[in-house]
């Protein structure tokens, strides 16, 4: 019985998490050059939501080069930013806050906070950091989730 209500919960979790992606991420046509980085260097050992979290937690860790400065494209109700909101991106969140999606932390008003990385987009980075947040929105944006 309490299976069957841990997947229910999951399931719809999963279904409202689908449901925020779509609505600040646009779809995006295939591309195969993406898909293959992704499967290759983010989710190829990875056997489930959790090692998928790893995998993308781990793939940006090594690719993103912080600090960074980024825009926010849209606002959520899980974070303080309003869209156009300019904002330096630290680092990445801890490792276990970042199993539902990936939060970077940023400097907003004198305090640290984290913020999901599906709402930035960087402004002054170099290029592989602008390659793998692109490959993070473009995930999103396939609909994919852990």
């Amino acid at each position: 019985m309490e299976e069957a209500l841990e997947s229910r919960v999951k399931t719809m979790d999963r279904l409202l998490t689908s449901l925020r992606i779509e609505h600040y991420v646009p779809k995006l046509r295939k591309n195969r050059i993406r898909e293959e980085r992704i499967h290759n260097e983010v989710i190829v050992d990875a056997y489930g939501p959790e090692e998928q979290a790893l995998g993308w937690y781990y793939y940006l860790e090594n690719k993103i080069q912080f600090p960074f400065s980024a825009r926010c494209m849209a606002a959520k109700v899980v974070s303080p930013l309003r869209k156009g909101e300019t904002v330096e991106v630290r680092s990445l969140a801890l490792e276990d806050s970042c199993a539902r999606g990936m939060l970077v932390l940023i400097r907003w008003h004198g305090r640290n906070v984290a913020v999901p990385l599906s709402q930035l987009t960087a402004t002054n980075a170099d290029e592989s950091t602008v390659e793998a947040i692109g490959d993070w929105h473009y995930w999103l944006a396939q609909g994919y989730c852990f």
